[in-house]
């Protein structure tokens, strides 16, 4: 685990970038344009606790760009969060937008804490002081936030009521994934998910792999690994390994899914603790191991750097549909695509969030909102449209999908820029 805190991810999102910068040919002056963060915000965040006492929480706000339109981006609590590792997701942020084709930049947040040790007002008290202490940067046309990692559409309310109390107006486009109440869109929750898994379908058809029939291993049960293995159990697939913080679970002849989707129901905090005994399932002693299972479909979807150099030649998959940010590095790419496995990367595959999250922005200036059957429709047309556009990048080029899908985002990142030129 040591060795995968010493990877920096920004230095891997540029490594990412600059491959396909190259085949494009850019010049110095187009990449200085494109690569680099437009603003980086650091706060200290003092906050009461339940026993009176005051802690410094530190949080940032990193804008990457926003070329193509507000910034757009998650906010995380994690013991873990640096400064690098939201400049990487943001940077990524605006390529996903680009990608998919929706009018955002890339932003990204996130708050140093451990959220699983702190009561429910001192997560309202740390919520709310965030977003008040950044509240010049956020706004409907300049910069959306959503949830991500440890956070959740109640946690977006408080941001939301903040904002709106400082402005005196009711603001639901100001951040997204908020409750179908405070204007929220329906499939919203599956959304990551459900953009995978429309990836996934064109994949497998592009790899004649018949999905009803696939074996897939997930890693990471949060809200996108546990909606995509419920999704794809509903395809048919049989899901043989699943895994979270509690450690990885494997059956054979298929996980239990509904019964794990219970387990973390019924834990205190979503978890997996305790599943091997309401399922036949083993408990491996290994859970980095669950990424070397021989199956046809394995789905990252915990953090980033999971897949290095060290692992990735035991990688057996066919298909790696990246539902995490950066679960893969660059030296791992180059030995994955040596060994002929083919990669959704995560700026298309898990671009089903930001897509839905544009949809709910677009419904909140309305003030109209659509039916879940018309969210999934254009969810659908969207993700199998950028898929395609992927693809047939990646046979014009020769490359990779990795590296196609960020040829596509660079070309509309950086035409934007030149049809806007530089104020001065």
């Amino acid at each position: 685990m040591s060795f995968l805190k010493q990877i920096n991810p920004f230095e891997n999102a540029i490594k990412q970038f600059s491959k396909a910068a190259k085949l494009l040919k850019l010049s110095d002056s187009q990449i200085a344009m494109i690569k680099e963060p437009r603003r980086i915000t650091e706060v200290n965040l003092p906050v009461r606790m339940h026993d009176n006492s005051i802690q410094i929480f530190k949080g940032f706000r990193v804008q990457h760009s926003t070329v193509r339109g507000p910034a757009k981006g998650g906010i995380r609590f994690h013991p873990d969060v640096n400064v690098d590792e939201v400049k990487a997701l943001a940077f990524w942020m605006t390529y996903k937008c680009a990608v998919v084709g929706v009018p955002f930049g890339g932003g990204k947040g996130g708050v140093v804490c451990d959220p699983t040790k702190m009561t429910p007002t001192e997560l309202e008290n740390l919520s709310r002081r965030y977003f008040a202490e950044m509240s010049e940067l956020f706004g409907p046309d300049a910069d959306v936030p959503a949830p991500d990692v440890n956070t959740n559409a109640q946690i977006m309310c408080w941001m939301f009521d903040t904002y709106s109390m400082h402005k005196r107006q009711f603001l639901p486009a100001v951040i997204t994934g908020k409750p179908i109440e405070l204007g929220g869109s329906e499939g919203r929750s599956e959304a990551t998910a459900q953009g995978m898994v429309f990836c996934v379908e064109e994949a497998t058809n592009h790899l004649q792999i018949d999905l009803k029939a696939a074996t897939v291993a997930v890693q990471g049960f949060g809200n996108a690994g546990s909606f995509a293995a419920k999704l794809l159990n509903e395809h048919g697939s049989q899901i043989i390994a699943i895994s979270d913080i509690t450690g990885a679970y494997y059956n054979a002849d298929g996980i239990d899914v509904p019964a794990a989707l219970q387990t973390c129901a019924n834990n205190k905090t979503w978890n997996l603790e305790g599943f091997e005994n309401h399922s036949n399932c083993m408990k491996m002693d290994e859970p980095m191991k669950l990424l070397e299972l021989d199956v046809d479909i394995l789905i990252p979807a915990a953090l980033e750097n999971q897949i290095t150099e060290e692992n990735a030649p035991n990688v057996k998959a066919k298909i790696i549909a990246e539902c995490a940010n950066g679960p893969v590095t660059p030296e791992a790419d180059d030995i994955l695509e040596q060994n002929n496995i083919f990669i959704i990367p995560d700026i298309l595959c898990n671009a089903g969030g930001v897509t839905v999250s544009y949809l709910e922005w677009v419904q909140n200036r309305m003030g109209y909102y659509w039916r879940k059957e018309k969210i999934n429709e254009d969810l659908e047309h969207i993700m199998k449209k950028s898929f395609k556009e992927v693809l047939e990048k990646s046979n014009v080029y020769k490359v990779n999908m990795r590296i196609a899908a960020f040829l596509l985002a660079i070309e509309r990142v950086t035409k934007a820029a030149e049809l806007r030129g530089l104020y001065a």
